[in-house]
């Protein structure tokens, strides 16, 4: 099922996805201080846009050990300060710094199945490899809405031995469905919105209902690292 094909009509309009919001809080110091920062050798939107895909990317490590139903989690300038952040929060943080840049953005979220996980997170989540509200970001580029995710950083993928997802500013780049080896890697399985704020009472109650306050809590609590955790399975 081409879930994101079928997405439904956009009902938010253009300037709603330039002004700030409560979780892409684009006129924070964190998220200002990051986006001049990259971009100033940028000129373009899309020059920006493709130049802010890369910094949140590999700049920002992915973080599955967070607190996924902590409203503070999803908000683009906590993402920012801390240098981590799952996919919400990457995703939020993407759509804030774009903002910030002069363009017009918004968070989407899908139900996806991961294949590619640790068997420590795999166990923290009770055994399942879905994982609900997949959050990636929408650009305004050139007239139309681009679809892209920055969730797994370049170091990451390298040592799960999956593709590096690329992004030229022109064309969706969600996540690629195999790894180097050609097994599957990531499925988009319901498509659950757009949305010119972060939805984040909305997530949290989802979080809550679908996983469990355990597995919620259990996520919090267990840090470590994650790209040292896929390098020793990798090794095994």
């Amino acid at each position: 099922m081409d879930a994101i094909a079928d997405q439904p009509k956009d009902d938010e309009s253009i300037e709603a996805c330039l002004r700030p919001a409560e979780y892409i809080d684009s006129e924070s110091p964190e998220v200002l201080a990051f986006t001049a920062e990259v971009t100033k050798d940028a000129h373009t939107p899309r020059e920006k846009a493709v130049a802010l895909y890369y910094a949140v990317r590999d700049n920002i490590r992915y973080d599955p050990y967070v607190a996924i139903a902590d409203l503070e989690s999803y908000r683009a300038s906590t993402c920012a300060r801390n240098g981590r952040g799952f996919c919400i929060a990457k995703a939020s943080l993407l759509a804030a710094c774009a903002r910030a840049a002069g363009i017009p953005s918004r968070v989407a979220y899908a139900d996806v199945r991961n294949h590619l996980s640790t068997p420590r997170l795999r166990e923290i989540m009770g055994g399942s490899d879905v994982f609900m509200n997949h959050g990636y970001t929408e650009l305004f580029l050139d007239g139309g809405w681009v679809k892209v995710t920055p969730t797994f950083n370049l170091e990451l993928c390298e040592k799960f031995g999956v593709v590096a997802l690329e992004f030229d500013g022109e064309n969706d780049a969600l996540l690629h469905p195999y790894d180097r080896q050609g097994r599957m890697h990531m499925e988009y399985m319901a498509y659950k919105g757009s949305y010119a704020d972060v939805p984040a009472q909305m997530l949290s109650d989802a979080m809550l209902e679908n996983y469990g306050a355990e597995v919620c809590e259990n996520l919090r609590k267990a840090g470590g690292d994650f790209g040292a955790e896929a390098m020793r399975d990798a090794d095994r």
